[in-house]
């Protein structure tokens, strides 16, 4: 399929007693893509991804799933899409293959297309294929979790908080696998995370929702660039008795007698940090320079742009 993956459309959703979740979310995500959603506590993500996955009710608006309309066609378009949740709902009694078995069965999928014994070698559960999931330690669980997102084939998976509390071997195992579906299948991926350094390396696009509404969405790198935010730390020949001062460039000191000079790139150039360090009578050592990262985009979005 090329085109969007997901297309929405004007979507709201009211609680009761008039609490506003999703305020005219328009948001496409394309077909093949790694797409990031993130945004502060509240802002509306879980609401948005649980109305993807078909569990909660949209008060107005159009969303289409792989090119079926979520209302007109809605076991179409929740056969395209899988959902790895941040909760572990796991059947306690169930054995891991036993659990991809019952939610192949769920979705409709014959004996003979499944591949219950494929996913567990993939997610790294072969080994416990017939143990009972209560035995499973915590990471085991989230793995077992994505397994049951896959095993009716999705064109589309959510991941949503997928390495929130789990350790650096299962967070390194889950990428290699996110990026082989991507890579080796043409799978969309959505992720929320609240890392935001993995969005930053994973995502193609971004998405910031910030109470309710898309404040923005953009590639990854156009994001970054729409702050033009740059230190310069130097390393001195020896400790300066004061730190230059200029308009337009902040400085301080960091740890280890660094010197930190802050500026705006569109409005203050390198040389005249550079000048203003000689004409201080600091000699430098060695010199290095830190962009805004995907940290500095999202606050700075969320806070100077709240929504209406």
């Amino acid at each position: 399929m090329t085109g969007d993956a997901i297309r929405i459309e004007g979507l709201r959703k009211t609680y009761a007693g008039g609490k506003e979740a999703l305020k005219g979310v328009d948001l496409s995500i394309p077909t093949g893509s790694i797409f990031g959603l993130l945004g502060p506590n509240g802002a509306g993500k879980s609401t948005l991804i649980n109305i993807l996955a078909g569990l909660v009710l949209k008060t107005s608006g159009k969303v289409d799933i792989w090119g079926w309309d979520q209302d007109r066609n809605p076991r179409q378009s929740r056969a395209a899409i899988g959902v790895m949740p941040q909760e572990l709902n796991l059947d306690p009694f169930f054995t891991p293959r036993g659990a991809l078995e019952v939610q192949a069965g769920l979705y409709g999928v014959p004996k003979a297309e499944r591949r219950s014994d494929e996913i567990l070698r993939m997610i790294g559960l072969e080994d416990k294929a017939d143990a009972y999931a209560r035995t499973l330690s915590g990471g085991m669980r989230r793995r077992l979790l994505l397994g049951k997102a896959l095993v009716h084939h999705p064109h589309i998976l959510v991941l949503d908080e997928p390495t929130a509390g789990v350790d650096i071997e299962l967070r390194q195992m889950l990428w290699k696998n996110v990026r082989k579906l991507n890579r080796e299948r043409g799978m969309t991926i959505i992720l929320t995370t609240h890392y935001l350094e993995e969005a930053e390396e994973m995502c193609d696009e971004i998405a910031i929702i910030n109470q309710g509404a898309v404040v923005a969405r953009d590639s990854t790198s156009n994001l970054l660039g729409q702050l033009d935010a740059k230190t310069m730390v130097i390393t001195p020949e020896a400790p300066p008795m004061e730190l230059p001062q200029a308009a337009g460039i902040s400085s301080e000191m960091r740890d280890g007698g660094l010197i930190a000079l802050s500026y705006n790139a569109g409005e203050t150039s390198a040389e005249d940090v550079l000048a203003l360090l000689h004409g201080a009578g600091i000699r430098i050592r060695d010199v290095r320079t830190e962009q805004a990262d995907l940290e500095d985009v999202f606050l700075e979005l969320t806070r100077s742009r709240p929504a209406a």
